[in-house]
């Protein structure tokens, strides 16, 4: 099953010079770029992570700034769903005017369909990804390993990182 989040989801996935050019529109526009990942593309999870800060105040000429971001973040996880969002801050709040996907994981195993029957025939459905039934670190066939980030630390992985209350390990 192939997610259908943002702008283009159900065109074929963008080459880099496609992607160039939609960041080249967004920065044309005046739009902020920012870069985002998650391995939970359930379509009521629209926090996904931040690969890093939003670049603000880029030109068209600087596209190249915003697609080093984009190639990093797909390296980083090749497992997870990597998209870009364009904000407009023209009035006066962050308005998100643009998102795509720019990386899917190589398999997309799709969603279940709960079905609970309530009181008074009462039905509710909810969504469930299928990967939710694996932690976080290891869906997608990834195997916990943790990407290193900027400062060249790894994220910490689900084996042996669980902190007690008092914030012991």
């Amino acid at each position: 099953m192939r997610v259908t989040q943002g702008t283009f989801s159900f065109l074929p996935d963008f080459t880099d010079e496609q992607i160039d050019a939609q960041l080249k529109y967004a920065l044309r526009n005046g739009w902020a770029i920012m870069v985002e990942h998650t391995d939970d593309p359930h379509p009521r999870n629209y926090l996904w992570e931040m690969w890093k800060q939003p670049e603000f105040d880029l030109t068209e000429d600087e596209s190249d700034v915003a697609m080093r971001d984009v190639r990093a973040a797909c390296e980083a996880f090749p497992n997870e769903y990597v998209k870009v969002v364009c904000y407009d801050r023209s009035l006066g709040r962050q308005t998100s005017k643009l998102s795509f996907i720019v990386n899917r994981p190589p398999k997309e195993p799709g969603f279940m369909l709960e079905r609970q029957e309530k009181a008074d025939r009462q039905i509710r459905y909810t969504l469930r990804a299928y990967t939710t039934n694996d932690p976080v670190g290891y869906r997608y066939g990834a195997t916990g390993e943790a990407a290193p980030d900027e400062a060249g630390d790894a994220r910490s992985d689900m084996k042996g990182h669980e902190a007690d209350t008092n914030g012991n390990k």
